[in-house]
């Protein structure tokens, strides 16, 4: 019963978190850590605490989701669960890459990489690829970086994984915005927006829109990236998420050089 119930809050965590209602998911999530702590069940416990981590690491809380997922990592060693294990890894990687951690993320991530080889995850190294991608971005191998994208692409199509596509051809066209490639880059965003339409998913419509309002900042094309931008405001809002702040105010700057350049105002 205890199980269930857990369960069922997890499941009901995991609708709101899909929708990005990051506040109510983490109330259930709670809820269901109090079930499992009472029950003792270890492998409840792991999806919960997985959660609980999921959802403070997308929500900018780093060190309590670092907590979570260490506290998972001992639990599925326990239990001997090699794919919870690399899962679990990739999302310590994930959290080191976002506090720019890139030698402790890569760390994370080969080790991740060398379960799923094991195991023949290809789901997981799809995503894992693209990870591995960011890193050799951000550490100056460019070369490198386009090479993981390109085969983590092959494995996404391969696993029918459209979300993650999206995701690789914005992370492609960030790499070739940062070699000032201005066409190859909106090529791959646009390509990016369009899975993320067609899979009606907002949030990844938001970060395709943010590389554009990038792409056409970059090359003075003040009006395109001030519309662009708006569009990431707005979802930022709905989902209140943790770059709001700073997106309003880059908002405000690229309104006023906008009016600045055609001598007027624009709301």
């Amino acid at each position: 019963m205890a199980w269930s119930q857990s369960a069922n809050l997890n499941s009901l965590g995991n609708q709101h978190f899909s929708k990005g209602f990051y506040t109510e998911a983490f109330q259930y999530y709670a809820q269901a850590l109090e079930v499992d702590r009472q029950n003792g069940d270890q492998r409840s416990l792991a999806t919960t605490l997985g959660n609980l981590g999921n959802i403070c690491a997308v929500s900018g809380r780093r060190e309590q989701a670092r907590a979570y997922y260490s506290e998972v990592l001992e639990l599925q060693k326990i239990l001997g669960d090699d794919r919870g294990i690399s899962t679990t890894l990739a999302n310590l990687g994930n959290l080191s890459a976002d506090a720019g951690e890139w030698e402790r993320a890569q760390a994370y991530y080969l080790e991740a990489l060398d379960l799923m080889n094991h195991l023949s995850d290809y789901a997981g190294k799809a995503v894992l690829l693209s990870d591995l991608g960011l890193v050799a971005r951000e550490t100056g191998k460019e070369e490198d970086a386009l090479a993981y994208y390109q085969e983590s692409l092959i494995l996404m199509r391969r696993v029918g994984n459209e979300a993650g596509q999206s995701d690789v051809f914005r992370m492609m066209a960030r790499l070739y915005l940062s070699q000032r490639r201005f066409e190859e880059a909106q090529s791959c965003t646009l390509t990016s927006l369009d899975v993320a339409r067609r899979l009606k998913d907002e949030l990844r419509m938001g970060g395709a829109w943010y590389v554009l309002a990038s792409c056409h900042e970059a090359q003075g094309q003040w009006s395109q990236a001030v519309q662009y931008l708006q569009k990431v405001v707005r979802v930022d809002q709905k989902y209140q998420l943790p770059k709001l702040t700073e997106n309003t105010q880059r908002l405000h700057a690229l309104k006023s050089r906008l009016s600045t350049t055609t001598g007027h105002t624009h709301e």
